[in-house]
């Protein structure tokens, strides 16, 4: 049976009453906590003076007054002395003789927590004896007597000062214990290292840190804790460190592909000696991703700012070039002008498919990610893809990923992947082979790689090929295909990598590997659509997604299958219905517990009905493919 506070309160209270000294403790107000019986006894104090949280000046006051430190003048001013003597809570060890003749050692020791403990002890016998040791021995001389005595009295006062000792001891280890539990607790490395750069502190968070490297470093030299590539990347920080400089800085550890934030700080004395560099690391790789992102969503404003009025103009140029061309088309001209306004109308057709790629580039999308199956959206890319493929050229997909659903952002991955491919089909000129690897690097990235068996990339392309505008392709290309798919890498807070290989080019997306919640399973889905056609080829979606479907063409016809058949678990309407009816009719009408509700429309983004639902329930724009909509579906809040 366990011990009650209570109970185990009472037996110290009766283990402190059996010892022979007296003992009290008093807390930093100088309040009584404690004192035993002896204590009471040989003072003689009335009830009042040893009841917890009596003042300590009062008990002093009362001995004063009852003559125990001999005749004082000025009572108030002796107890003062001796309150502000107490509060210094200095170790201290003293003998004195009490007004009855009694001699009494008293030896006080401060609590970590402020205040202090004192020991009285009747040591009157003991003085007796060395009394009548000095008056009986005619042996000893009065000098050896005096060291005897001498003797004595530091034995007792080192007595004291070895218990002070063995306290601080004490609280120094329990002090050890909780600082290392601290740095064990938190989510970094901490260490230091000493002037010969091995460790002579460090918690067991390295590993955790940097994956892969070992947790037990305590006598390591750095860079074997580290491994030699990251040592080069930190050791000028740290020579700066050593020569009294503090520092913070980030770098990637390459074996973990992990961004890494580390502050160096000297380890100086008060006199100013080196001892050495206290050393703090945290993994920031999510705080960089989002970083990375938040900046190019600034750059891209600033660029929406910048280009929106010259394209503006350059809109309103080229239509009256091209209004321009037509009148002149009507016209008798020489001959060989027809070939010159043709060329002309080409060109400013080309000038208005750039204005859209800057639009594109420039305008105010961003990354929503979604979940989504990969089987499925790379299904969908090779559907897509191999169409625009030449005869003589292979597309090969390999997913090597183990998650079977992800969050990304399904439409713009599709259309930077697209882009890539298409980059590479131009490459390989008709022959070749083209593959998209997918996996995951460290269990932080979802790595998608795209190489092909064409010349692989020059020089020049190798360190401008991202920069927008720069292009292999001369009078063909625009120059923003791998811009926009750079802007879209780094809206994701992911990295994007150009590189030859032994066969031809390579591109690699990097992208925060983020495993999507379990799917629902399938459930029955009211499908409400006008159109036969569209109800048709939504149907097949669903049904190849694992739903059962049951279909209706207007809110009416909704409504009524809503109450007569049981289980629907989703509504996909369409926005545009017959006549005037609308899928946001069909939302005002839902009963109270209704099915969760979506919309789909071709309707664009700056329609009022389109905006209007997007601000109430999550809206998917058509067309969309298999994966799309079974990311759509998957959504639990309103579309972003």
């Amino acid at each position: 049976m366990p011990i009650s506070h209570q109970d185990t309160t009472a037996m110290t209270m009766a283990g402190l009453n059996l010892i022979q000294q007296a003992l009290s403790i008093y807390d930093s107000d100088l309040k009584l906590v404690v004192c035993n019986r002896p204590f009471r006894e040989i003072f003689d104090l009335p009830d009042h003076l040893i009841i917890p949280g009596t003042d300590f000046a009062d008990c002093i006051r009362y001995l004063v007054e009852r003559g125990e430190y001999g005749p004082v003048t000025d009572i108030e001013a002796a107890v003062a002395r001796r309150v502000a003597q107490a509060r210094t809570f200095a170790p201290h060890y003293m003998e004195r003789t009490r007004a009855n003749g009694r001699i009494i050692s008293v030896e006080g020791s401060p609590l970590p927590q402020g205040g202090w403990v004192t020991v009285y002890t009747d040591i009157t016998r003991t003085k007796r004896q060395e009394e009548l040791l000095r008056a009986r021995s005619e042996e000893l001389t009065d000098k050896v007597l005096s060291y005897a005595e001498e003797l004595a009295a530091t034995n007792r006062q080192l007595e004291a000062t070895i218990t002070a000792l063995e306290e601080a001891k004490r609280q120094l280890t329990d002090t050890e214990a909780r600082t290392r539990l601290t740095t064990e607790m938190m989510p970094a490395h901490i260490a230091h290292v000493g002037l010969d750069r091995h460790y002579t502190f460090s918690n067991l968070r390295l590993s955790s840190v940097m994956p892969g490297r070992p947790s037990h470093i305590l006598g390591l030299h750095i860079r074997d804790a580290l491994g030699q590539d990251a040592y080069s990347a930190i050791r000028p920080h740290l020579d700066q460190a050593f020569e009294g400089t503090p520092s913070v800085f980030e770098f990637s550890h390459q074996q973990s592909s992990r961004r890494i934030r580390t502050a160096f700080t000297p380890d100086r004395d008060a006199t100013g000696t080196m001892g050495g560099v206290y050393i703090l690391s945290m993994d920031v790789t999510e705080e960089t991703q989002a970083r990375t992102a938040l900046q190019q969503t600034r750059r891209r404003e600033m660029a929406a700012q910048l280009t929106s009025g010259m394209a503006h103009d350059f809109s309103n140029l080229l239509t009256i070039i091209l209004g321009s061309q037509s009148r002149l088309q009507k016209m008798d001209l020489p001959q060989g002008a027809a070939d010159m306004i043709n060329a002309t109308l080409s060109a400013a057709h080309r000038g208005g498919s750039l204005l859209n790629r800057i639009a594109d580039i420039t305008g105010a999308r961003g990354w929503h990610p979604a979940p989504a199956d990969m089987a499925l959206f790379l299904d969908d890319l090779e559907i897509l893809a191999a169409p625009a493929l030449d005869d003589g050229i292979a597309l090969q997909i390999n997913n090597l990923l183990q998650e079977e659903s992800l969050l990304f952002d399904a439409g713009m991955l599709q259309d930077s992947l697209l882009n890539l491919i298409l980059n590479a089909r131009h490459a390989c000129d008709g022959t070749g082979r083209i593959t998209l690897t997918v996996k995951a690097v460290q269990n932080l990235w979802a790595e998608f790689t795209v190489t092909d068996t064409g010349p692989g990339f020059s020089e020049p392309a190798l360190h401008h090929a991202l920069e927008p505008f720069f292009t292999t392709k001369g009078g063909e290309g625009s120059g923003l295909g791998l811009s926009m798919v750079y802007d879209m890498t780094t809206l994701a807070g992911g990295r994007m990598h150009l590189a030859n290989t032994e066969t031809g080019g390579q591109v690699s997306l990097l992208l925060p590997l983020r495993p999507a919640p379990a799917r629902a399973a399938p459930g029955l889905v009211l499908l409400v659509e006008d159109s036969p056609d569209l109800r048709e080829g939504v149907r097949e979606m669903l049904t190849g997604l694992g739903h059962s479907v049951i279909e209706a063409a207007s809110t009416e016809e909704a409504l009524v299958l809503l109450q007569e058949v049981p289980g629907i678990a989703q509504i996909l309407s369409d926005i545009s219905l017959l006549g005037d009816d609308t899928g946001l009719n069909l939302l005002d009408c839902m009963p109270i517990g209704h099915p969760p509700i979506l919309l789909m429309t071709s309707l664009p983004p700056n329609h009022p009905l389109h905006q209007t639902a997007r601000a109430r329930v999550p809206v998917l724009r058509k067309p969309f493919t298999a994966s799309q909509l079974a990311a759509f579906l998957h959504q639990e809040g309103p579309a972003p």
